[in-house]
């Protein structure tokens, strides 16, 4: 008997102390089968509700190219809210922010399109012409900034253009920034962030491997800044989003094909620190909505980690794979930071609950955050210093030599 409760409390803890556990899976075989997830993005309005935009499907080449979908999290329905889609495959979509009825997407072949639930139509009600006006590549990447008065559709290509849209009018963007660096080559953005509350400042990922920090107006805009770390196309990014206690607000993670993940400071050109325990593409990165000190990544072998800088930046703190082994393409949190959720190559997104003692921040964890990246500087200085010594010592140093 005593044994038995013994084992029963253990269980209990082990279940209160889970680290990640799947809720859910949501798939749909008419519209999301064999195509893969490029984007995802949370209601702001409804927090239950989860937008998803898929690729082409290449065994249906009857149905449409670009599909997005509308699935509710919080009740057990197998089938979408919303059906959506247009004749170009969706790389990226996104909630409108301040219209609750309306979603954006951007396309693979450079359109910017808008769907409103409100009408009986599953095609766009509105798109952005296919001209030299506006993009003329793929668009990976929108973001609504702004307030409920003053707001804008932020949309940037491949084409090294950033758009910047009024939704009542999307015949023309508002303004064209071109992100070139060394002002001649035109940066191919494959991921864009902004900072919190920052609607003039961005940081985009790009297909050659190297980051920028870009700004919209002002004397400086255009590209301000460069990050060299990668070796490969940047998959993702994201800057630190969590208010309460101590402004993290200039950091961001990118994660890369060069099976990395860094850590950087928007003040420094050089990682703070780069992530290597991956064995294959990292493909999309995230931090958590609530918790100062953690992330989300996925790979291309079915990985989800959650790490935790405040326990350890070797190993993840927690990790889960995917039925099937199948390339996680995208991850984001649930606005509460209590579910993670990712999305595959053949249009699964699984749900997963993530355990309590890891995604609610407990009140030391800012200054523990402090301290870690203070070590990770610390550590950086280090490894700079022993460079430099064996560099000095090295054969052809002049020690060496003068010594010969």
């Amino acid at each position: 008997m005593l044994y038995n409760l013994i084992e029963l409390t253990l269980y209990r803890d082990e279940k209160h102390g889970c680290k990640l556990s799947l809720s859910r899976c949501f798939s749909d075989e008419r519209w999301s089968r064999n195509r893969c997830i490029t984007s995802m993005d949370w209601s702001p309005q409804h927090p239950e509700l989860l937008l998803a935009s898929y690729h082409t499907n290449a065994e249906s080449p009857h149905d449409p190219d670009g599909v997005c979908l509308v699935w509710n999290t919080k009740f057990r329905k197998t089938t979408p809210e919303f059906i959506f889609h247009c004749q170009s495959a969706v790389m990226s979509a996104t909630f409108a922010r301040f219209h609750p009825n309306l979603i954006l997407g951007g396309t693979f072949s450079g359109q910017v399109v808008l769907w409103d639930n409100r009408v009986q139509k599953r095609t766009p009600i509105q798109r952005t012409p296919l001209s030299a006006t506006a993009h003329t590549h793929p668009v990976y990447c929108l973001s609504v900034v702004g307030t409920q008065n003053a707001h804008n559709l932020i949309s940037v290509s491949t084409d090294g253009r950033l758009c910047s849209w009024s939704l009542d009018m999307l015949s023309q963007p508002q303004e064209i920034l071109e992100l070139q660096h060394r002002q001649s080559k035109a940066i191919a953005a494959m991921c864009l962030a902004f900072p919190h509350n920052d609607v003039n400042n961005f940081v985009v990922g790009s297909e050659e491997g190297a980051v920028y920090s870009a700004c919209r107006h002002g004397s400086k805009a255009g590209v301000t800044e460069t990050y060299e770390g990668h070796q490969a196309p940047v998959t993702g990014i994201d800057t630190h989003k969590v208010q309460e206690g101590i402004d993290l607000s200039h950091l961001f993670l990118t994660s890369s094909f060069d099976w990395t993940i860094k850590l950087w400071n928007l003040k420094e050109n050089k990682p703070l620190y780069s992530f290597e325990d991956n064995g294959d593409y990292v493909c999309d990165v995230a931090w958590s909505p609530t918790h100062p000190a953690l992330f989300a990544a996925v790979d291309a072998t079915g990985r989800l980690d959650l790490w935790n800088l405040n326990n350890d930046t070797e190993v993840p703190t927690a990790t889960a794979i995917v039925e099937g082994s199948r390339a996680l393409n995208q991850v984001s949190w649930t606005p509460s930071g209590n579910q993670v959720t990712c999305g595959d190559d053949i249009g699964r997104i699984w749900l997963y609950d993530v355990g309590e003692q890891l995604c609610q921040p407990r009140m030391d964890d800012w200054n523990k955050m402090l301290v870690t990246l203070q070590e990770l500087k610390n550590n950086q200085a280090d490894e700079e210093m022993d460079k430099l010594t064996l560099s000095s010592s090295g054969p052809n140093s002049l020690a060496s030599i003068v010594s010969r």
